[in-house]
């Protein structure tokens, strides 16, 4: 099947709990979201002990370097251990959270939900023929 040392990019990445499913990881490698040693990687790929991979979820980007492997989904204790974190990666992703947390409160946002009635008044508005 395959080496010892060695397992598929999908698995691992699944057995680590990057992505609740394979398929889920299957489509994050294929849309470019998780690269190995900075290059773009098919499914299949076999990752080994040591290899460092970039991996993109919503608005944070991680950078890992794989310590062990298993084909096997157990708990989040014992899934971290098959990866660490760059203290690079860990920093920018603290930064860059705490950047959009601060602009968080920059957008204004309704107190409430319109009303029934209101709604209806924001739909005619928008269907007026333009002036």
């Amino acid at each position: 099947m395959n080496e010892p040392g060695k397992l598929r990019l999908d698995k691992w990445l699944w057995a680590a709990r990057f992505f609740k499913t394979r398929s889920l990881a299957k489509a994050a490698i294929e849309g470019g979201k998780v690269h190995l040693d900075g290059q773009r990687v098919k499914v299949s790929k076999e990752v080994a002990v040591g290899d460092r991979l970039q991996i993109r979820q919503g608005f944070d980007q991680r950078e890992v370097v794989v310590e062990a492997l298993s084909d096997q989904r157990r708990g989040a204790p014992e899934a971290q251990q098959l990866y660490s974190e760059t203290e690079a990666s860990i920093a920018k992703r603290e930064s860059e959270a705490a950047a959009r947390k601060a602009a968080g409160g920059m957008i204004d946002r309704p107190a409430h939900r319109p009303t029934k009635k209101q709604r209806r008044q924001i739909h005619r508005f928008k269907e007026q023929p333009g002036d």
